[in-house]
């Protein structure tokens, strides 16, 4: 589907997009994949890994600019909407300007995506939307619900909206293991509560979900990949087997457990073999078949937590993934 397309990436020189261009430039070779961003530091530090390659391009702009989004958007076949204030106590402190990026820039995208022609708009999503605890996740919540109810607006345009829904992404930038690796010699780990868990998922399993999206959407689908939970204490020793754990509670707006499908999406859940998927309820499309296709309705009280997850990760499992990756944990 994306093979000689023009792909755009908003917050195209974060963690995901730092995954997603090279590994969608080696399988589907596209004509054109744009960076989209406002940082011009990170977006030249990314140029030089790609050298004179001329698929990809830069594109300084900032979602919250509805004409610069028009602008870029040009020509563009395929959108992965990747930009958003997503540091949880730095939106509970700056809570307008979380809104600004999370709410009124996915406005302006979908906007933009419809005016421009735009065939595909994935956009990634976070386990927070779901029930949501603190800003950063309301938002999210708020920016999922306005890409499912693009699809009503697109009139003759064959734009189409979906989402993706991830957990917490192994080694990325200020996730919690590259956070253990920076203070491990110290010979003490914080621990928020023994009893945390969280989602554990690579980014090159959060690229081939949005891949998926692409090809499998038909409009204002959630998607979830069945991904393992791991303890966080379990993370800790994982990291630094002898270290000392120190209790230092929940920060503001955390959750204990994470949650990608709470029991109000339930009645419009359907299992797959690899995920889930959170179908609208608007209009009746969690109803319509070819959405649905081979899924199968989960039970009207299901629910996606990491504490009652199926599959767990264990200390040996991330410390091989740790040992393996180690060179880019926390760089990207």
């Amino acid at each position: 589907m994306l093979n000689e397309s023009s792909i755009l990436v908003t917050g195209g020189t974060g963690s995901f997009a730092h995954t997603f261009v090279p590994m969608t430039l080696q399988r589907y070779n596209p004509r054109r994949l744009v960076i989209f961003s406002r940082d011009e530091m990170k977006q030249w530090e990314m140029a030089k890994i790609y050298g004179d390659d001329p698929r990809v391009r830069f594109f300084i702009g900032d979602v919250r600019d509805k004409d610069r989004l028009a602008r870029a958007l040009h020509g563009v076949d395929y959108v992965v909407h990747a930009a958003a204030t997503k540091i949880v106590p730095t939106a509970e402190y700056n809570p307008f300007e979380c809104v600004k990026t999370n709410i009124n820039g996915a406005m302006n995208l979908i906007d933009a995506c419809i005016d421009q022609g735009v065939k595909r708009v994935v956009a990634l999503s976070t386990d927070k939307a779901s029930s949501p605890a603190n800003l950063y996740g309301a938002t999210k919540l708020a920016s999922d619900k306005l890409f499912v109810a693009g699809n009503s607006y697109t009139g003759s345009n064959d734009t189409r909206f979906a989402v993706v829904r991830y957990g917490n992404v192994m080694g990325s930038r200020g996730s919690v293991i590259p956070y253990f690796l920076s203070i491990a010699k110290s010979g003490e780990l914080p621990i928020t509560d023994t009893r945390m868990t969280r989602f554990m998922i690579t980014l090159e399993q959060g690229v081939e979900l949005v891949w998926h999206a692409f090809d499998d959407m038909v409009g204002g689908e959630i998607y979830v990949k069945k991904i393992p939970s791991m303890g966080i204490t379990d993370i800790a020793h994982a990291v630094a087997p002898e270290a000392r754990h120190k209790i230092v509670g929940i920060r503001p707006g955390e959750k204990l457990h994470e949650q990608m499908i709470g029991p109000e999406d339930a009645p419009h859940t359907y299992e797959y073999k690899d995920h889930y998927k959170i179908l609208p309820a608007i209009h009746k499309w969690s109803e319509d078949p070819i959405r649905i296709n081979d899924g199968v309705k989960v039970a009207d009280d299901f629910t996606y937590c990491s504490d009652n997850n199926a599959e767990w990760m264990d200390v040996e499992s991330l410390r091989a993934w740790i040992s393996a990756n180690r060179g880019k944990v926390g760089k990207i």
